[in-house]
This record gives structure tokens, C-alpha cells and sequence, in this order.
């Protein structure tokens, strides 16, 4: 992943905090990631109006702007999970059930 800013890891940490916080008896980690993905696209179509002057203009760059978000998304799913995998036996202690 490209350089981040100091507080990168910090706000995605709170997301993750506020995630696990949802997650219950009732609420699965399952159905929590589901709204949190959600709520990553829709906040993401946001952030990709807000480039735009029109809607024409933000179609027009519809495919390229999946592109990037799938593209992104994926490279830090692959860095995740390697990690898990480097750390399996530390991160899932059964003790701790959080992400």
C-alpha cells in the first residue's frame, strides 16, 4: 500500500472498533461486515460525486471509478490477509474474538 497520513491507521482502527461493537448474539460478524462494506460504497459513490460537476461527468467515469475502488480494495484485503495468515495463532486467540 502507498504512503498513508499519520492518522490513517487510527481512523480505520475506529471503524473496526465501531464494527466490533455491533456484533452480537443476533448480529453476526457476517451480517456486520455486509453494512460496513455498504456503507464503504455508498460513502465512496459520495466521495466520487463530489469530484464531479454533473452526473453525465460521473458516468462518464462510472467504470474507471470501480476500477479504482476494486483495484484498491483489493490490494489491502490481499495485505490483511497475509497478515492473518503470518499471525493466525496471535490474532486468533480464542480469548479475543475481535477484528
Amino acid at each position: 500500500m502507498s504512503k498513508v497520513d499519520d492518522e490513517f491507521y487510527d481512523r480505520a482502527d475506529a471503524h473496526i472498533h465501531l464494527a466490533n461493537d455491533h456484533i452480537s448474539e443476533e448480529i453476526g460478524s457476517g451480517k456486520v461486515s455486509a453494512s460496513m462494506m455498504y456503507a464503504t460504497s455508498r460513502f465512496n459513490s459520495w466521495v466520487s460525486a463530489c469530484g464531479w460537476s454533473n452526473s453525465q461527468e460521473m458516468k462518464a467515469a462510472k467504470e474507471e471509478t470501480i476500477e479504482y475502488f476494486v483495484s484498491q480494495y483489493k490490494a489491502m484485503l490481499e495485505e490483511n490477509l497475509n497478515d492473518y495468515i503470518d499471525n493466525f495463532d496471535s490474532y486468533m486467540d480464542k480469548g479475543e474474538q475481535s477484528a
